[in-house]
C-alpha cells in the first residue's frame, strides 16, 4: 500500500532532536552491527517462516516498515512497494471490520509461525503452569493467541521471542478472567488478589523467615503460576530497564482493574471522560511497550521515558482498547450483569441511542488513532535515532495486528446490527 501524502506535522518537540544527539552515533553503530549480523551471520535455530524467510527477507521487511496514514516518517530506508501486496488480496481476512473504523489491513500472519506458537503456548499452559481445566480448552483454542501475537510482532527474530509476548498475554488474560471476569472473578477482594499476583512480576523482598511462604504462594492458583512462569521467561531476554518498564505498566493495568471494580460494586456509570481515564490504565499498554524486547533490541530507558514517547504509547494503548470495546460489545451485552464499555457509557451519560453511542465510540477511536499516528510521526522526525524509529514501527505494527485479531476472531466476536 503506497503511503498517502499528508500535511507537515506540527511537532510539539521543538528541542527534542538536540537532547537525543548523544545517542545517534552509538545507536547507529549498533544498528549497523545488527544489519551486518542479519545479512551475513548464520540464521537463528528456529522455525522458519513460510516461503522464503531468509535473513535478508526478514531484514527487508523490518526496514521497509508499515504503510498507511501516519507511518511515512517511520521508515529508515524507502523501498519500492509492489502495486498490490499479494498477502492482502489473495487471502481475504476473516470477519468484517467495524464499518467506518479507521484501521490498516495487515498481511496474513505466517502460518508456520502461528502453528508453532500455538503448539508451544498450549504445551506451556497445560504442562508447565496447569492453567485451565479440560472444559476450558475450546475457549483457549478459540482465543487464537498464536495468530494474535504473530500478527502483532512481525519483526520478532525467532519464535522464542514471540513466545515472550505470548506467555505474558495468556497470563494477563488468566488474571482478568479468573480474578475480574468470566471464570469466578469478582470485584470483591480484587485488590488483595491483584497485589499478591503482582508479586509474581515484582518480587517480594522480605526476611528469610517469610520468604518461603511467599514463594509457595506463587503456585497457589493459575493466574499466579502463569505470571511467575511468563515473567521468568521474559527476564531471560529483557534488560533490567525493559523488565522494570513492564512491571510499571502492569501496575497501571492492575490499578485500572480496581477502578472498574469499584464502579461495579457501586453500580455506578462514570462520566465518559472518567471511563476513558480508567481505560488508559485498564488497557493493552503492557503489550506494545515490550515490542523492542520481542524484536530482540532495546530502546534505551531514557528515550522510552521521554514524555513524547510515553504519549505515543499511551495513545496506542487507548486506541487499541477502544477496538476491544467495539468488537466485544455484543459479547458483553449477552453476558450476565452490566459490563462497562465505551458505547454503553456514552449512551448512558450523553442520552444517546445504542446505535448513536456505538457510532460515536467509533469516532472516539478514530480520533485517538489519528493522534497516535501524528504524534509518532512528530517524534520520529524530532528524534532521528534508529532504535526510536524501529520502536515506533513496532508499536504501529502492534496496533494494526491487534485490530486484525479482533476483526478475524469470529469465535469470540460479532458486530451489532447498526448498519
Amino acid at each position: 500500500m503506497p503511503d498517502p501524502e499528508f500535511f507537515p506535522p506540527q511537532s510539539s518537540l521543538p528541542g527534542a532532536a538536540g537532547q537525543f544527539g548523544a545517542y545517534v552515533l552509538a545507536d547507529a553503530a549498533a544498528r549497523a552491527r545488527d544489519i551486518e549480523a542479519a545479512t551475513t551471520g548464520p540464521p537463528p535455530v528456529d522455525v522458519p517462516a513460510a516461503g522464503a524467510r531468509t535473513p535478508n527477507a526478514v531484514l527487508e521487511r523490518i526496514l521497509r516498515g508499515p504503510s498507511g496514514l501516519g507511518t511515512a516518517s517511520l521508515h529508515l530506508t524507502r523501498y519500492e512497494e509492489p502495486p498490490t501486496p499479494p498477502a492482502l488480496t489473495s487471502t481475504p481476512a476473516e470477519g468484517n471490520p467495524v464499518p467506518g473504523l479507521y484501521h490498516h489491513p495487515v498481511p496474513e500472519p505466517d502460518p508456520v509461525r502461528v502453528e508453532e506458537v500455538s503448539r508451544r503456548i498450549k504445551a506451556w499452559a497445560l504442562d508447565e503452569v496447569d492453567l485451565y481445566p479440560d472444559d476450558w480448552e475450546d475457549q483457549f483454542d478459540g482465543f487464537s493467541v498464536g495468530r494474535y501475537m504473530v500478527a502483532c510482532h512481525p519483526d520478532a527474530p525467532t519464535v522464542d521471542h514471540l513466545m515472550l509476548a505470548t506467555r505474558l498475554m495468556v497470563a494477563e488474560n488468566a488474571v482478568d478472567d479468573c480474578y475480574c471476569e468470566d471464570h469466578g472473578g469478582s470485584p470483591v477482594g480484587l485488590g488483595e488478589r491483584l497485589l499478591l499476583a503482582h508479586t509474581a512480576l515484582d518480587p517480594l523482598h522480605t526476611t528469610k523467615e517469610y520468604q518461603p511462604q511467599w514463594a509457595e504462594s506463587l503456585h497457589s492458583d493459575a493466574p499466579r503460576r502463569a505470571y511467575r512462569s511468563a515473567m521468568e521467561y521474559f527476564l531471560q531476554k529483557a534488560s533490567p530497564s525493559q523488565a522494570d518498564r513492564f512491571r510499571h505498566d502492569m501496575a497501571r493495568l492492575h490499578m485500572g482493574y480496581l477502578a472498574e471494580a469499584a464502579w461495579a460494586q457501586q453500580d455506578h456509570v462514570p462520566e465518559v471522560w472518567e471511563y476513558l481515564a480508567m481505560r488508559q490504565f485498564n488497557n493493552f499498554r503492557p503489550c506494545p511497550t515490550i515490542t523492542d524486547t520481542v524484536g530482540g533490541y532495546e530502546l534505551p530507558a531514557d528515550l522510552h521515558a521521554q514524555p513524547a514517547t510515553q504519549r505515543v504509547i499511551a495513545l496506542a494503548g487507548n486506541a487499541t482498547t477502544i477496538v476491544n470495546d467495539l468488537y466485544s460489545y455484543t459479547k458483553e451485552l449477552a453476558s450476565p450483569g452490566r459490563h462497562l464499555n465505551l458505547p454503553v457509557v456514552v449512551a448512558e451519560r450523553e442520552n444517546l441511542s445504542d446505535r448513536e453511542a456505538y457510532l460515536k465510540a467509533v469516532e472516539v477511536h478514530n480520533d485517538l488513532m489519528r493522534d497516535f499516528e501524528a504524534e509518532a510521526e512528530a517524534l520520529a522526525a524530532a528524534c532521528p535515532v534508529p532504535s526510536v524509529r524501529r520502536f515506533l514501527r513496532g508499536v504501529a505494527a502492534w496496533v494494526d495486528g491487534n485490530h486484525y485479531w479482533h476483526q478475524t476472531n469470529t469465535y469470540r466476536y460479532s458486530l451489532p446490527d447498526f448498519w
